[in-house]
């Protein structure tokens, strides 16, 4: 809802000025029609300009959007009215974000705008598919039935993101441990060490000579590296906001000598999952590819899925129009063209979509114990290398002093 303040001229031809709540300018000037001729002057009132929480999440996560669509769900399956039934949910909700999104959505709800049109004015944090999934439900009067599906399909995803970061925070943390003891021991332990054994020893092996390079570089501009590891990451997270940035870094990901694979069957699950709940709901075909790419969390793969919705406008089925797009699976192509030709797409989807989850999981496990060994064997190369250029000038001195 936003305030207006207006001027206008009543009936009886007084001038009359005050301010009201409408969803936009068009409903605003209606309302005051009612009461006066001639609008002089309407205007939006300035927002205040809300503090930023940092303790409030940047979105709602799936974990939350399952667990509210569920109590949607069973509320409006009781029989309760939409506004209660998000007063409701608004309460009993723990999360900061979707409480204060709820809040504002009863208002609204309340004043009778519809619950989708109160979602997407106010919940700009919300992605998507449950905002076009609940609209969908309005439109076909089953919107309990939709909430049951979004309740299932965040309720999978927040499964499949879980397993994926659980398979790889061990060799994430194992590597930056390791990155972190290695700087330690060449920038701090290793210069005090060195320079007592250079000095007992005459010729320095080559080894130890590339060593101290590296200790002396690190003692010296270890500052200068911190400034370019900060400008690296900043320069990044800016780049990637860019549409240049945003297809770069996506592809890149999909070309990613182990992750590549995973990247690309976690975005062939996501196409499958989130078509197959929202044409369950009841959205058109090109409506449905037009949400999903949105949503997509690979910015290429999502604009692909995109630029589908141009053939299917002109006639093509989507198993047609998708085996002309690069990055998705023969088996998802395939699956999805018997799926129309059968007649059963929505369940097709569904299918293929529980498939390329447990490829996720499977592709992440297997990551997993290629990774632990490969992070080993580095560890391994760089322990040894230290001990040899430190060892090689100590065998030498002992040499000289035996000879």
């Amino acid at each position: 809802m936003t305030t207006f303040k207006y001027k206008a001229i009543s009936k009886d031809g007084a001038q009359v000025s005050g301010v009201l709540d409408a969803y936009d300018e068009f409903e605003a000037v209606a309302k005051i029609k009612e009461d006066c001729t001639i609008i002089t002057k309407i205007e939006p009132v300035p927002q205040k300009r809300e503090r930023i929480d940092l303790n409030e999440p940047l979105w709602v996560s799936d974990k939350v959007l399952s667990l509210v669509s569920s109590q949607f769900a069973i509320l409006l399956r009781a029989g309760l009215p939409i506004a209660r039934t998000v007063e409701i949910v608004g309460t009993q909700v723990a999360d900061r974000l979707m409480k204060k999104i709820l809040r504002q959505v009863a208002q609204d709800v309340t004043a009778g705008y519809s619950l989708a049109q109160s979602f997407e004015n106010h919940g700009k944090k919300l992605p998507a598919t449950f905002i076009e999934t609940v609209r969908a439900g309005e439109e076909s009067g089953t919107l309990e039935t939709s909430f049951a599906k979004l309740e299932a399909y965040y309720q999978k995803t927040h499964k499949i993101k879980t397993k994926v970061k659980s398979a790889m925070a061990y060799p994430l943390f194992l590597s930056i441990l390791a990155v972190i003891v290695v700087v330690i021991i060449v920038s701090f332990v290793l210069p005090n060490i060195m320079g007592m054994v250079i000095s007992g020893s005459g010729d320095v092996p080559l080894p130890t000579k590339i060593l101290l390079a590296v200790t002396g570089f690190f003692s010296s501009w270890w500052w200068l590296l911190a400034i370019l590891l900060v400008g690296v990451v900043l320069f990044c997270q800016v780049f990637k906001k860019t549409e240049q940035g945003r297809t770069i870094f996506s592809k890149l990901a999909l070309k990613l000598p182990i992750l590549g694979k995973i990247n690309l069957m976690k975005g062939s699950s996501q196409f499958a999952n989130t078509m197959s709940t929202l044409l369950s709901a009841g959205l058109p075909v090109t409506r449905a590819l037009t949400v999903t790419g949105r949503v997509m969390d690979n910015y290429s793969m999502g604009r692909e899925v995109g630029k589908l919705t141009v053939g299917v406008e002109e006639g093509k089925r989507v198993g047609e129009v998708l085996r002309g797009a690069p990055y998705f699976p023969p088996l998802l192509v395939e699956m999805t063209a018997v799926g129309e030709e059968s007649g059963s797409l929505e369940e097709t989807l569904d299918t293929i979509g529980a498939y390329f989850d447990s490829e996720v999981e499977t592709a992440s496990n297997r990551a997993l114990s290629l990774l632990e060994p490969i992070i080993t064997v580095v560890m391994g190369i760089v322990v040894g290398f230290l001990v040899i250029a430190l060892y090689m000038p100590m065998f030498s001195m002992y040499n000289g002093i035996g000879a």
